[in-house]
């Protein structure tokens, strides 16, 4: 470990001890994970063997999940969206980025009911989205493309697992969402009206660790990361088995899954390096929501985002296991 970063795992371990009374160096490395095209790499290394060992992924239902284990102290890290990284920061758990999955280029939607084609028409309407910083920023860019305001929208705090359920109750007339559910929607006939390909480079998901615990888990944690890009090749290079694992696991058919990577970006180990660095896609990504979450009350304050970022975890450009 760097000076530097060992004084700033000092710094944290003394202002927000976080649950560390229990964890030793013996203890796997937990890292939480729930179901999204982006982190199926990850679910692919572990279905195929190739995670390190003294490493299990702590499956949630959506991203609060792994936020909540973050809080307890139970989670050495967790695949997440950039801006809920801004969030976990700014309740004192020191967090950096070691690796990015994805950037959305149309998997985060808007979708509505059969019949609404113009954005103005779902003014009125309810519409379900999950509270989260990406929830509110597409939102907040569906909105502005629609020249409505929040309050022409009733709108509904609801998690993305949930709004099948309220779809097909009548409950809401709208959902900003992602995959499975997207996919799970579109059967039941809704329609696309608004996605993020009109704001790329914006919403990045992201593995990040606690740098608290690097100590004594950096090898881990490069296993990690590699793990997850050899999960990616196998993706690429045998997009049949690999979709059709997904397939099974999501409950979706195969070319539903193919549908749901329509909208992402998967960088490789090559293009995890170009995001990386003061000038890269990550750090203008995080600019950008800092001033986006301070503005809609998410964050009470800018990220400083010092130590945001830990390239050193990636991979070589040439190590293909």
């Amino acid at each position: 470990m760097h000076r530097r970063d060992l004084l700033i795992a000092l710094a944290a371990m003394t202002a927000a001890p976080l649950g560390l009374s229990g964890c030793t160096p013996a203890e796997p490395l937990a890292v939480g994970i729930h179901p999204w095209p982006g982190y199926e790499p990850l679910y692919l290394a572990r279905a195929f063997g190739w995670l390190p060992d003294g490493f299990r992924l702590r499956e949630g239902d959506n991203a609060g999940d792994s936020l909540a284990g973050l809080r307890r102290g139970e989670l050495d890290g967790a695949a997440l969206t950039l801006d809920e990284v801004l969030v976990a920061r700014s309740e004192g758990i020191p967090l950096t980025v070691v690796a990015v999955c994805d950037d959305s280029v149309g998997a985060d939607m808007v979708l509505a009911r059969p019949g609404i084609t113009a954005l103005r028409e779902l003014a009125g309407r309810r519409i379900a989205v999950e509270q989260t910083a990406v929830g509110n920023l597409v939102l907040s860019q569906f909105l502005a493309a629609a020249g409505l305001a929040r309050d022409d929208l009733e709108v509904i705090d609801m998690a993305p697992n949930e709004q099948l359920a309220a779809w097909q109750a009548g409950e809401i007339g709208a959902a900003i969402t992602y995959e499975p559910t997207a996919s799970r929607l579109l059967r039941e006939g809704a329609v696309r009206l608004f996605d993020s390909s009109q704001f790329p480079v914006v919403i990045l998901d992201v593995l990040a660790v606690r740098r608290d615990r690097l100590s004594w888990r950096g090898g881990a944690v490069s296993a990690l990361v590699a793990g997850h890009f050899r999960g990616l090749d196998h993706l690429r290079v045998n997009p049949q088995d690999a979709m059709r694992r997904i397939g099974a696991w999501r409950g979706l058919g195969f070319e539903e899954v193919r549908a749901s990577y329509a909208g992402l970006e998967l960088p490789g180990r090559a293009g995890n390096r170009d995001y990386f660095g003061p000038q890269g896609d990550l750090a203008r990504a995080a600019r950008l929501l800092n001033e986006v979450m301070v503005a809609n009350g998410q964050l009470a304050r800018p990220d400083a985002l010092e130590a945001l970022t830990m390239e050193r975890f990636l991979p070589d450009v040439g190590d293909v296991a």
